[in-house]
């Protein structure tokens, strides 16, 4: 953690410790990629690591084994079929920024873990593949956003394959998403004839040639008006490009970073990620503009980053990151103060003191033990089963951050363990992959089913767990569906379902905190309830709950 590092020694010299934290939320950039599947966010993920010089070459994204493994996918499920399944976090420093990127899955089954991890961004990159526009995935992914008031880049991706009209694609980004759109450079052509991009500010021209795969791409830069220009690039394809930048400026829109970062505003990006085309123009201007690490809501209200002491939040669990040491590992975002190797910090949830003595600075599946954090960094916490997601830890005065709730899940299955004899390994894994958030767990009300019900966005969830207590426990178990797509919690608990009596065409669990879950098997049947029973309130989001250790099983 180089930047990181370099504060050290400055505050070792001249004890201005206000003035290194200052420095240092001043330099750092936090932000997660969000997208649909194969829009490229991995291969974007790998290029900008490759302009930030902490990889020398990057491994796009195959299923066939003769690409390079990527360096933000580290399961091995991820490794077989191509797909990034778990978030990961990658720090490396750009010029004079430090940047945090987590990465998120891009695969629509693992949303839930996406939701998580945008807890923990300042800024969110939404990439879009040219020839889509916006996807299912990319539209519940932004509503995230929007809830949590998260400033928006869309990077358009796939610039060099056949597409839709570029001015279609923001107007799609408006209309649909209510979302003004900015765009900051705009491209020269499409497909075969993608030629570069024209910076809007600067009136630049950035012209590029494919380079030798997974290097960095050669930039030649022109000022629009430069006579060489057209000796370069068709002159239709010029003209072109210069007719729809002089619509968008009598469209009347302007930049206003204000409305960048209160999430209405989306600045917007041309490029080809797999080609290079507009990755390092879109780095340069993303840094430029992105917020910087921000206040963020607790039980005291507001805490600013620049807060004395050290506070952060945990946003994700992962076990087995290294299945060589079976080891579980907490993501913890630093919020505010600076964060120091064996300091005592307190556990908010439940009172302790805790000495984290083995701090790790993570990046994919590397790690190494880091000696100080700033507000913006991740770090990774050894858990030895007293973390659980959305825990606070600090430093001088109590301050506990807003927990992370859960999202509805579409897909549900017992999860059978044929074998008695391995019921503790079995027990183990499933209470272990329930504390990281890999799967929501439910119960059946009739406490003699004691088998779980697992709870996921998509299918490929449910074999993921399958998978890893195969694997990382030595238990095989068997699914049966259930035949429901809708879950809604009851808002008011146990005593607003008792009023209502009996309902029909539905089935009622409990969730880890024996909350009441209504499962429908279709909206069908969630909205004749509604009809059925208007004071009912039901929820999609589950709220957070404070204090209160979930059932295990």
């Amino acid at each position: 953690m180089s930047g990181s590092q370099a504060t050290t020694g400055q505050a070792t010299t001249d004890g201005d410790l206000a003035q290194v934290l200052a420095s240092a939320v001043d330099r750092r950039r936090n932000f997660a990629i969000i997208s649909h599947p194969d829009a490229g966010k991995t291969t974007l993920t790998e290029k900008l690591l490759l302009y930030g010089g902490a990889i020398q070459q990057a491994g796009a994204v195959k299923a066939r084994g003769e690409q390079r493994k990527v360096t933000s996918d580290w399961m091995e499920l991820e490794k077989q079929r191509g797909i990034s399944i778990t978030s990961t976090v990658l720090q490396f420093d750009y010029g004079t920024t430090t940047i945090n990127l987590l990465d998120t899955p891009g695969h629509q089954d693992f949303s839930e873990d996406t939701y998580r991890t945008l807890a923990a961004a300042d800024n969110a990159v939404m990439l879009e593949d040219a020839a889509k526009g916006l996807e299912p995935q990319t539209r519940k992914l932004f509503e995230v956003c929007r809830m949590r008031k998260i400033p928006i880049f869309t990077f358009i991706n796939k610039m060099d394959r056949p597409g839709r009209e570029p001015l279609m694609l923001l107007d799609e980004i408006e209309s649909e998403l209510g979302l003004t759109p900015w765009a900051v450079n705009w491209p020269i052509g499409s497909g075969e004839q993608f030629r570069g991009v024209i910076d809007r500010r600067t009136k630049e021209v950035v012209l590029f040639s494919r380079a030798e795969r997974g290097k960095q791409a050669n930039e030649q830069r022109l000022s629009l008006d430069d006579p060489a220009l057209r000796e370069l690039v068709e002159e239709e394809l010029l003209d072109l490009a210069v007719e729809e930048m002089e619509f968008l400026e009598a469209a009347g829109a302007e930049l206003d970073i204000e409305m960048v970062h209160a999430g209405e505003l989306t600045p917007v990006f041309f490029g080809s990620a797999m080609t290079n085309f507009g990755v390092r123009p879109f780095l340069d201007a993303f840094l430029e503009m992105a917020q910087r690490p921000i206040a963020r809501s607790s039980s005291d209200g507001l805490v600013d980053p620049l807060r004395e002491g050290f506070s952060g939040f945990v946003f994700k669990l992962q076990a087995n990151m290294d299945p060589r040491h079976r080891d579980r590992v907490a993501f913890v975002r630093v919020c505010s103060g600076r964060f120091e190797k064996d300091m005592t910090v307190k556990h908010a949830r439940t009172g302790k003191a805790i000495r984290l003595s083995r701090p790790q600075k993570l990046f994919g599946q590397d790690r190494a033990v880091v000696e100080d954090a700033y507000p913006g960094d991740v770090i990774g916490l050894n858990n030895p089963g007293m973390f659980s997601i959305g825990d606070t830890l600090y430093v001088g005065s109590k301050v506990e951050y807003e927990g992370i709730p859960c999202f509805s899940p579409e897909i549900f299955s017992w999860l059978r363990n044929p074998n008695p004899s391995a019921f503790k390994n079995f027990r183990k894994g499933v209470n272990e992959l329930r504390e990281e958030g890999a799967v929501q767990i439910l119960y059946d009300t009739d406490e003699s089913k004691r088998d779980p019900i697992l709870a996921a966005v998509g299918q490929l969830q449910l074999e993921v767990v399958q998978h890893r207590l195969e694997n990382e426990y030595g238990v095989e178990t068997r699914l049966e569906p259930l035949g429901f797509q809708v879950a809604r919690w009851i808002n008011g608990g146990w005593a607003e379902l008792e009023k209502v009596g009996r309902i029909f065409n539905c089935k009622t669990v409990r969730d880890a905190w024996n909350r009441p879950v209504l499962l429908f098997k279709n909206e069908w049947n969630l909205n004749q309830l509604r009809e059925d029973h208007p004071d009912l309130e039901l929820s999609s989001v589950a709220p957070v709950v404070s204090g209160v250790e979930p059932i295990s099983l």
